[in-house]
């Protein structure tokens, strides 16, 4: 079977510890829920990443060198 996170077109995912978590909220100013959600069976996400994680995702970009977003784990 093929591993898709390993693929050159899936952007970089790695769940945060929970220090940042509460840095990247307090910097937006935003609750937890209110980040955009990432379905737990999703198949780029790390193998360690549970319901309630948040993840980095980072992007390549055409406007800056990379693009970075959070997203929040659900089931």
């Amino acid at each position: 079977m093929v591993d898709v996170s390993q693929h050159e077109l899936v952007p970089e995912h790695t769940v945060l510890p929970e220090d940042e978590v509460e840095d990247v909220l307090e910097e937006y100013g935003i609750e937890r829920t209110s980040l955009p959600k990432l379905k737990r069976r999703d198949p780029a996400l790390p193998d360690d990443a549970e319901p309630g994680d948040v993840v980095k995702v980072v992007r390549d970009s055409r406007t800056t060198d990379e693009a970075i977003v959070y997203r929040l784990v659900i089931e």
